[in-house]
Protein backbone atom coordinates (compact mmCIF):
# COMPACT_ATOMS: atom_id res chain seq x y z
CA UNK A 1 0.00 0.00 0.00
CA UNK A 2 1.56 3.59 -1.03
CA UNK A 3 2.66 5.40 2.25
CA UNK A 4 0.45 8.59 1.19
CA UNK A 5 -2.50 6.18 1.54
CA UNK A 6 -1.02 4.57 5.17
CA UNK A 7 -0.84 7.68 6.66
CA UNK A 8 -4.28 8.93 5.85
CA UNK A 9 -5.84 5.93 7.42
CA UNK A 10 -7.05 6.14 10.96
CA UNK A 11 -6.29 3.76 13.30
CA UNK A 12 -9.37 1.97 12.37
CA UNK A 13 -8.79 1.23 9.38
CA UNK A 14 -6.02 0.04 9.31
CA UNK A 15 -7.20 -2.21 11.81
CA UNK A 16 -9.61 -3.58 9.98
CA UNK A 17 -6.97 -3.96 7.15
CA UNK A 18 -4.95 -6.30 9.43
CA UNK A 19 -7.77 -8.09 10.68
CA UNK A 20 -8.50 -8.99 6.85
CA UNK A 21 -5.56 -10.07 5.69
CA UNK A 22 -5.30 -12.14 9.03
CA UNK A 23 -8.26 -13.73 7.72
CA UNK A 24 -7.04 -14.59 4.57
CA UNK A 25 -4.11 -15.15 6.05
CA UNK A 26 -2.66 -12.54 3.61
CA UNK A 27 0.70 -12.20 4.10
CA UNK A 28 2.24 -9.77 1.89
CA UNK A 29 0.60 -6.62 3.30
CA UNK A 30 1.05 -7.76 6.70
CA UNK A 31 4.88 -7.88 5.82
CA UNK A 32 4.86 -4.83 4.00
CA UNK A 33 3.06 -2.82 6.91
CA UNK A 34 5.80 -4.45 9.36
CA UNK A 35 8.66 -3.70 7.86
CA UNK A 36 7.41 0.44 6.23
CA UNK A 37 5.02 1.53 9.06
CA UNK A 38 6.01 -0.43 12.27
CA UNK A 39 4.75 2.19 14.07
CA UNK A 40 1.46 2.15 12.62
CA UNK A 41 1.23 -1.30 13.20
CA UNK A 42 2.09 -1.46 16.55
CA UNK A 43 -0.31 1.15 17.35
CA UNK A 44 -2.91 -1.08 15.64
CA UNK A 45 -1.61 -4.14 17.64
CA UNK A 46 -3.03 -3.21 20.99
CA UNK A 47 -6.43 -3.65 19.99
CA UNK A 48 -5.91 -6.70 17.93
CA UNK A 49 -7.17 -10.09 20.35
CA UNK A 50 -4.74 -12.68 22.15
CA UNK A 51 -5.80 -15.11 19.37
CA UNK A 52 -5.30 -12.17 16.29
CA UNK A 53 -1.87 -11.33 18.13
CA UNK A 54 -0.69 -14.86 17.79
CA UNK A 55 -1.69 -15.54 14.80
CA UNK A 56 -0.02 -12.05 13.37
CA UNK A 57 3.12 -13.24 14.66
CA UNK A 58 2.80 -16.37 12.93
CA UNK A 59 2.08 -15.39 9.75
CA UNK A 60 5.04 -12.19 9.94
CA UNK A 61 7.62 -14.02 11.85
CA UNK A 62 9.63 -13.23 14.92
CA UNK A 63 11.96 -10.64 13.39
CA UNK A 64 9.45 -8.40 11.28
CA UNK A 65 7.06 -9.05 14.98
CA UNK A 66 9.90 -7.88 17.04
CA UNK A 67 10.38 -4.77 14.82
CA UNK A 68 6.77 -3.36 15.63
CA UNK A 69 7.23 -4.00 19.45
CA UNK A 70 10.24 -2.18 19.75
CA UNK A 71 8.33 0.31 18.65
CA UNK A 72 5.67 -0.18 22.02
CA UNK A 73 6.73 1.52 25.11
CA UNK A 74 8.27 -1.65 27.52
CA UNK A 75 4.60 -1.77 29.52
CA UNK A 76 2.49 -2.20 26.21
CA UNK A 77 5.34 -4.68 24.69
CA UNK A 78 5.12 -6.42 27.56
CA UNK A 79 1.54 -6.87 26.97
CA UNK A 80 1.58 -8.15 23.45
CA UNK A 81 4.09 -10.50 24.68
CA UNK A 82 1.95 -11.87 27.55
CA UNK A 83 -0.48 -12.80 24.98
CA UNK A 84 1.89 -15.26 23.25
CA UNK A 85 2.89 -18.45 24.34
CA UNK A 86 6.75 -18.32 26.09
CA UNK A 87 8.43 -20.12 23.58
CA UNK A 88 7.53 -17.81 20.79
CA UNK A 89 7.59 -14.39 23.60
CA UNK A 90 11.25 -15.83 23.95
CA UNK A 91 11.61 -15.57 20.16
CA UNK A 92 10.40 -12.21 20.01
CA UNK A 93 12.98 -10.63 22.05
CA UNK A 94 15.68 -13.00 20.76
CA UNK A 95 15.00 -10.62 17.80
CA UNK A 96 14.49 -7.56 19.57
CA UNK A 97 17.35 -5.57 20.12
CA UNK A 98 19.36 -6.03 23.39
CA UNK A 99 18.41 -2.88 25.20
CA UNK A 100 15.24 -2.63 23.88
CA UNK A 101 14.96 -6.33 24.80
CA UNK A 102 15.87 -5.75 28.68
CA UNK A 103 13.22 -2.84 28.88
CA UNK A 104 10.60 -5.19 28.36
CA UNK A 105 11.84 -7.39 31.25
CA UNK A 106 12.36 -4.74 33.57
CA UNK A 107 8.78 -4.35 33.58
CA UNK A 108 7.54 -8.07 33.77
CA UNK A 109 7.21 -9.81 37.26
CA UNK A 110 10.44 -11.52 38.15
CA UNK A 111 8.76 -14.73 38.11
CA UNK A 112 8.04 -14.57 34.05
CA UNK A 113 10.74 -12.70 33.33
CA UNK A 114 13.02 -15.42 34.29
CA UNK A 115 10.90 -17.56 32.37
CA UNK A 116 11.62 -15.99 29.22
CA UNK A 117 15.34 -15.20 30.14
CA UNK A 118 15.67 -19.70 30.63
CA UNK A 119 13.46 -19.91 26.94
CA UNK A 120 15.50 -17.98 25.05
CA UNK A 121 18.74 -18.50 23.69
CA UNK A 122 21.96 -18.51 25.95
CA UNK A 123 23.66 -15.87 24.21
CA UNK A 124 20.93 -13.71 23.68
CA UNK A 125 19.68 -14.16 27.66
CA UNK A 126 23.00 -13.58 28.90
CA UNK A 127 22.85 -10.16 26.54
CA UNK A 128 19.78 -9.17 28.87
CA UNK A 129 20.87 -10.10 32.20
CA UNK A 130 24.07 -7.96 31.59
CA UNK A 131 22.21 -5.26 31.31
CA UNK A 132 19.56 -5.44 33.61
CA UNK A 133 22.99 -5.37 36.23
CA UNK A 134 22.82 -1.97 35.88
CA UNK A 135 20.33 0.85 37.36
CA UNK A 136 17.47 1.88 34.43
CA UNK A 137 18.97 5.39 34.50
CA UNK A 138 22.46 5.05 33.91
CA UNK A 139 24.61 4.99 30.37
CA UNK A 140 24.83 1.35 31.09
CA UNK A 141 21.14 0.34 31.72
CA UNK A 142 20.38 2.11 28.04
CA UNK A 143 23.50 1.07 26.21
CA UNK A 144 23.69 -1.61 23.50
CA UNK A 145 26.10 -4.75 23.72
CA UNK A 146 26.05 -5.30 20.14
CA UNK A 147 29.43 -3.48 18.45
CA UNK A 148 32.38 -3.87 16.79
CA UNK A 149 35.48 -4.29 18.15
CA UNK A 150 39.38 -5.16 16.55
CA UNK A 151 42.31 -6.14 17.90
CA UNK A 152 45.47 -3.77 17.40
CA UNK A 153 47.54 -6.42 16.31
CA UNK A 154 45.47 -7.75 13.07
CA UNK A 155 46.74 -6.21 10.12
CA UNK A 156 44.73 -4.40 7.73
CA UNK A 157 43.77 -7.22 5.70
CA UNK A 158 43.10 -9.35 8.59
CA UNK A 159 40.66 -7.09 10.08
CA UNK A 160 38.33 -6.30 7.04
CA UNK A 161 38.23 -10.03 6.63
CA UNK A 162 36.99 -10.43 10.80
CA UNK A 163 34.88 -7.13 10.12
CA UNK A 164 32.83 -8.88 6.62
CA UNK A 165 32.42 -11.80 9.46
CA UNK A 166 30.70 -9.83 12.24
CA UNK A 167 28.99 -7.33 10.16
CA UNK A 168 26.20 -9.44 9.28
CA UNK A 169 25.61 -10.11 13.19
CA UNK A 170 25.29 -6.21 13.98
CA UNK A 171 22.85 -4.83 12.98
CA UNK A 172 23.91 -1.19 12.01
CA UNK A 173 27.63 0.09 12.26
CA UNK A 174 28.57 3.27 13.55
CA UNK A 175 31.93 2.48 14.72
CA UNK A 176 34.63 0.47 15.00
CA UNK A 177 36.65 -0.15 18.11
CA UNK A 178 40.00 -1.39 18.99
CA UNK A 179 40.52 -3.42 22.30
CA UNK A 180 43.21 -4.82 23.93
CA UNK A 181 43.51 -8.41 25.14
CA UNK A 182 41.35 -7.53 28.05
CA UNK A 183 38.81 -5.88 26.17
CA UNK A 184 40.33 -2.61 27.40
CA UNK A 185 39.31 0.47 25.09
CA UNK A 186 42.44 1.43 22.97
CA UNK A 187 40.46 4.08 20.43
CA UNK A 188 38.78 4.24 17.52
CA UNK A 189 39.05 3.15 14.00
CA UNK A 190 37.47 5.54 10.88
CA UNK A 191 37.01 2.84 8.42
CA UNK A 192 38.25 5.11 5.58
CA UNK A 193 41.53 4.97 7.01
CA UNK A 194 41.40 1.18 7.31
CA UNK A 195 39.68 0.65 3.67
CA UNK A 196 42.64 3.27 2.71
CA UNK A 197 45.58 1.75 4.38
CA UNK A 198 48.29 -0.46 3.06
CA UNK A 199 47.12 -4.42 3.21
CA UNK A 200 49.81 -5.52 6.01
CA UNK A 201 49.71 -2.13 8.47
CA UNK A 202 48.47 -3.00 11.63
CA UNK A 203 45.16 -1.67 13.25
CA UNK A 204 47.21 -0.51 16.25
CA UNK A 205 49.27 1.98 13.98
CA UNK A 206 45.66 3.55 12.52
CA UNK A 207 43.93 4.02 15.86
CA UNK A 208 42.36 7.15 16.41
CA UNK A 209 43.25 7.10 21.14
CA UNK A 210 41.79 10.12 21.67
CA UNK A 211 38.30 8.37 22.11
CA UNK A 212 35.42 10.51 23.83
CA UNK A 213 33.79 7.44 26.28
CA UNK A 214 31.51 7.65 29.47
CA UNK A 215 31.14 5.26 32.41
CA UNK A 216 28.65 2.63 32.59
CA UNK A 217 27.17 4.22 36.15
CA UNK A 218 26.88 7.84 34.44
CA UNK A 219 23.71 9.24 34.27
CA UNK A 220 21.61 8.45 30.89
CA UNK A 221 21.40 12.14 31.00
CA UNK A 222 25.33 12.75 30.54
CA UNK A 223 25.04 10.10 27.72
CA UNK A 224 22.67 12.50 26.07
CA UNK A 225 24.44 15.78 26.66
CA UNK A 226 27.13 13.81 25.41
CA UNK A 227 25.53 12.75 22.00
CA UNK A 228 24.15 16.04 21.43
CA UNK A 229 27.73 17.95 22.02
CA UNK A 230 29.62 16.03 20.24
CA UNK A 231 27.36 15.39 17.27
CA UNK A 232 28.42 11.61 17.53
CA UNK A 233 26.51 8.66 16.05
CA UNK A 234 27.65 6.52 18.94
CA UNK A 235 29.68 7.11 22.01
CA UNK A 236 31.40 3.72 23.90
CA UNK A 237 30.42 2.84 27.19
CA UNK A 238 33.40 1.45 29.31
CA UNK A 239 33.66 0.30 33.18
CA UNK A 240 36.12 1.40 35.96
CA UNK A 241 38.72 -0.63 34.28
CA UNK A 242 38.19 1.03 31.07
CA UNK A 243 36.81 -2.27 29.56
CA UNK A 244 34.22 -1.71 26.52
CA UNK A 245 31.29 -2.76 27.20
CA UNK A 246 28.73 -1.69 24.89
CA UNK A 247 27.71 1.30 23.47
CA UNK A 248 24.88 4.33 23.38
CA UNK A 249 23.68 5.44 19.83
CA UNK A 250 21.32 8.51 19.19
CA UNK A 251 18.26 5.93 18.67
CA UNK A 252 18.47 4.85 22.34
CA UNK A 253 19.04 8.34 24.00
CA UNK A 254 15.75 9.71 22.26
CA UNK A 255 13.82 8.15 24.93
CA UNK A 256 16.01 9.61 27.63
CA UNK A 257 15.47 12.75 26.30
CA UNK A 258 11.38 12.52 26.25
CA UNK A 259 11.32 10.68 29.67
CA UNK A 260 13.66 13.19 30.88
CA UNK A 261 11.94 16.26 29.57
CA UNK A 262 8.51 14.79 30.53
CA UNK A 263 9.43 14.05 34.41
CA UNK A 264 11.18 17.91 34.36
CA UNK A 265 7.98 18.75 33.37
CA UNK A 266 5.34 16.92 35.67
CA UNK A 267 7.80 17.79 38.45
CA UNK A 268 7.99 21.63 37.64
CA UNK A 269 4.05 21.49 37.93
CA UNK A 270 4.52 20.07 41.56
CA UNK A 271 3.59 16.53 41.46
CA UNK A 272 5.57 13.43 41.04
CA UNK A 273 6.65 11.52 37.79
CA UNK A 274 4.84 8.52 36.59
CA UNK A 275 6.30 5.41 35.85
CA UNK A 276 4.11 4.48 33.25
CA UNK A 277 1.93 6.26 30.69
CA UNK A 278 -0.89 8.56 31.59
CA UNK A 279 -3.79 6.28 31.10
CA UNK A 280 -1.93 3.55 32.46
CA UNK A 281 -2.06 5.23 35.79
CA UNK A 282 -4.76 4.36 38.04
CA UNK A 283 -6.69 6.90 40.15
CA UNK A 284 -4.89 5.65 43.00
CA UNK A 285 -1.49 6.17 41.39
CA UNK A 286 -2.39 9.71 40.60
CA UNK A 287 -3.56 10.38 43.84
CA UNK A 288 -0.55 9.15 45.60
CA UNK A 289 2.00 11.26 43.28
CA UNK A 290 0.12 14.87 43.65
CA UNK A 291 -1.08 14.42 47.28
CA UNK A 292 2.80 14.39 49.22
CA UNK A 293 3.85 18.09 46.93
CA UNK A 294 0.07 19.44 47.45
CA UNK A 295 0.54 18.68 51.17
CA UNK A 296 4.03 20.15 51.36
CA UNK A 297 2.97 22.84 49.41
CA UNK A 298 -0.26 23.56 51.72
CA UNK A 299 2.17 23.38 54.90
CA UNK A 300 4.78 25.27 53.46
CA UNK A 301 2.40 28.14 52.09
CA UNK A 302 1.15 28.49 55.97
CA UNK A 303 3.55 30.91 56.83
CA UNK A 304 2.02 33.55 54.69
CA UNK A 305 -1.08 33.52 56.81
CA UNK A 306 1.36 34.29 59.44
CA UNK A 307 2.49 37.08 57.33
CA UNK A 308 -0.82 38.84 57.17
CA UNK A 309 -1.52 38.41 60.86
CA UNK A 310 1.61 40.05 61.86
CA UNK A 311 0.97 43.29 59.76
CA UNK A 312 -2.51 42.92 60.86
CA UNK A 313 -2.56 46.62 62.31
CA UNK A 314 -1.28 48.04 58.82
CA UNK A 315 -4.17 46.45 56.93
CA UNK A 316 -6.40 47.44 59.40
CA UNK A 317 -5.24 51.59 59.29
CA UNK A 318 -4.92 51.40 55.64
CA UNK A 319 -7.76 48.51 54.04
CA UNK A 320 -7.18 50.03 50.79
CA UNK A 321 -3.86 48.23 50.89
CA UNK A 322 -5.23 44.38 51.00
CA UNK A 323 -6.24 45.42 47.44
CA UNK A 324 -3.23 44.95 46.16
CA UNK A 325 -1.85 41.48 47.18
CA UNK A 326 -3.03 38.96 44.56
CA UNK A 327 -1.42 41.34 41.91
CA UNK A 328 2.03 41.47 43.90
CA UNK A 329 2.62 38.23 45.07
CA UNK A 330 0.94 36.56 41.89
CA UNK A 331 3.63 39.02 39.80
CA UNK A 332 6.65 37.29 41.96
CA UNK A 333 5.36 33.98 41.29
CA UNK A 334 4.58 34.53 37.58
CA UNK A 335 8.58 35.80 37.19
CA UNK A 336 10.08 33.23 39.87
CA UNK A 337 8.48 30.36 37.30
CA UNK A 338 9.86 32.25 34.20
CA UNK A 339 13.13 32.05 35.54
CA UNK A 340 12.72 28.41 37.42
CA UNK A 341 11.28 27.26 34.18
CA UNK A 342 14.02 28.44 31.46
CA UNK A 343 17.37 28.17 33.91
CA UNK A 344 15.70 24.26 34.72
CA UNK A 345 15.54 23.73 31.22
CA UNK A 346 19.50 25.27 30.44
CA UNK A 347 20.69 23.11 32.78
CA UNK A 348 19.06 19.76 31.06
CA UNK A 349 20.34 20.60 28.04
CA UNK A 350 24.21 21.58 29.96
CA UNK A 351 23.97 24.93 28.24
CA UNK A 352 24.53 26.18 31.87
CA UNK A 353 26.36 24.64 35.25
CA UNK A 354 26.56 25.51 38.66
CA UNK A 355 29.74 27.11 38.40
CA UNK A 356 27.67 29.24 36.38
CA UNK A 357 26.01 31.37 38.98
CA UNK A 358 27.57 34.01 39.46
CA UNK A 359 26.89 35.18 35.39
CA UNK A 360 23.37 33.81 35.64
CA UNK A 361 22.98 35.72 38.39
CA UNK A 362 23.97 39.23 37.24
CA UNK A 363 22.11 38.51 33.57
CA UNK A 364 18.45 37.48 35.28
CA UNK A 365 19.35 40.73 37.57
CA UNK A 366 19.48 42.71 34.73
CA UNK A 367 16.96 41.31 33.21
CA UNK A 368 14.93 42.29 36.09
CA UNK A 369 15.81 45.44 36.74
CA UNK A 370 14.49 45.97 33.38
CA UNK A 371 10.97 43.96 34.33
CA UNK A 372 10.77 45.21 37.48
CA UNK A 373 10.52 48.98 35.86
CA UNK A 374 7.78 47.74 33.36
CA UNK A 375 5.44 45.68 35.97
CA UNK A 376 5.98 49.09 38.70
CA UNK A 377 4.64 51.28 36.32
CA UNK A 378 2.03 49.12 35.44
CA UNK A 379 1.11 48.42 39.63
CA UNK A 380 0.93 52.36 39.12
CA UNK A 381 -0.75 52.79 36.63
CA UNK A 382 -3.65 50.50 38.39
CA UNK A 383 -3.91 52.29 41.43
CA UNK A 384 -4.16 55.14 39.40
CA UNK A 385 -7.28 53.71 38.07
CA UNK A 386 -8.22 52.25 41.48
CA UNK A 387 -8.59 55.79 42.96
CA UNK A 388 -5.52 54.87 45.69
CA UNK A 389 -2.61 57.63 44.32
CA UNK A 390 -1.53 57.87 47.40
CA UNK A 391 -0.46 53.97 47.49
CA UNK A 392 0.78 54.01 43.98
CA UNK A 393 4.75 54.63 45.07
CA UNK A 394 4.10 51.85 47.51
CA UNK A 395 2.52 49.23 45.28
CA UNK A 396 5.27 50.32 42.26
CA UNK A 397 8.21 49.96 44.72
CA UNK A 398 7.30 47.23 46.03
CA UNK A 399 6.54 45.19 42.61
CA UNK A 400 10.33 46.48 41.49
CA UNK A 401 11.25 44.48 44.57
CA UNK A 402 9.70 41.64 44.29
CA UNK A 403 10.25 41.43 40.58
CA UNK A 404 14.27 41.26 41.91
CA UNK A 405 13.42 39.45 44.54
CA UNK A 406 11.75 36.22 42.87
CA UNK A 407 14.27 36.41 40.10
CA UNK A 408 17.41 35.80 42.95
CA UNK A 409 15.64 33.23 44.23
CA UNK A 410 14.88 31.56 41.38
CA UNK A 411 18.24 32.12 39.61
CA UNK A 412 20.08 30.63 42.64
CA UNK A 413 18.08 27.59 43.88
CA UNK A 414 18.37 25.58 40.46
CA UNK A 415 21.66 25.91 39.79
CA UNK A 416 22.41 25.41 43.61
CA UNK A 417 20.40 21.95 43.80
CA UNK A 418 22.20 20.79 40.82
CA UNK A 419 25.25 21.51 42.50
CA UNK A 420 24.11 19.41 45.21
CA UNK A 421 23.13 16.59 43.08
CA UNK A 422 19.91 16.88 43.40
CA UNK A 423 17.12 17.19 40.55
CA UNK A 424 16.82 21.05 39.88
CA UNK A 425 13.69 20.37 38.52
CA UNK A 426 12.04 19.50 41.86
CA UNK A 427 12.38 23.86 42.51
CA UNK A 428 8.89 23.40 40.55
CA UNK A 429 6.68 26.40 39.89
CA UNK A 430 4.16 25.87 42.69
CA UNK A 431 7.08 25.84 45.00
CA UNK A 432 8.40 29.24 43.47
CA UNK A 433 5.46 30.81 43.88
CA UNK A 434 4.49 29.44 47.48
CA UNK A 435 8.71 30.56 48.37
CA UNK A 436 7.45 33.95 46.76
CA UNK A 437 3.99 34.42 48.08
CA UNK A 438 5.04 35.40 51.75
CA UNK A 439 8.74 37.11 51.37
CA UNK A 440 6.77 39.24 48.88
CA UNK A 441 4.49 39.97 51.50
CA UNK A 442 6.87 40.83 53.95
CA UNK A 443 8.65 43.22 51.07
CA UNK A 444 5.18 44.57 50.91
CA UNK A 445 4.34 45.24 54.21
CA UNK A 446 7.50 46.79 55.13
CA UNK A 447 7.44 49.19 52.14
CA UNK A 448 4.25 50.54 53.12
CA UNK A 449 5.01 51.09 56.83
CA UNK A 450 8.23 52.91 55.64
CA UNK A 451 6.56 54.99 53.21
CA UNK A 452 2.99 55.83 54.93
CA UNK A 453 4.98 55.58 58.13
CA UNK A 454 2.74 53.15 59.83
CA UNK A 455 2.97 51.54 63.06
Amino acid sequence: MPEEQIKTLSQAEVLAQIRAALAARDVPPLAELAEEHPGIMAAALLALTPAETRHLVALIGDDRAATVVEELDAADAADVLARLTRADAADVLEEMAPDDATDVVEVLPPAEAEALLIEMEPADAAHIRELLAYPPDTAGGIMTPEFLALSPNLTVEEAITALRTVAQEVETVYYVYVIDAEDRLLGVLGLRNLLLAPPGTRVGDLVDRDVVRIRADADQEEAARMLREYRFLAIPVVDAENRLLGIITADDVADVVEEETTEDIERLGGSQPLEEPYLRASVLDLVRKRAGWLLFLFVASAYTVNVLHYFEAELQAVVALGFFIPMLIGTGGNVGSQVTTTLTRALALGDVAPGDVLEVLSKELRVSLLLGLVMGGATLLRALLLGTPDLGHVVAITAFLVVLWATTVAAVLPLLLRALRLDPAVVSTPLITTLVDGTGLVIYFEVARALLRLG
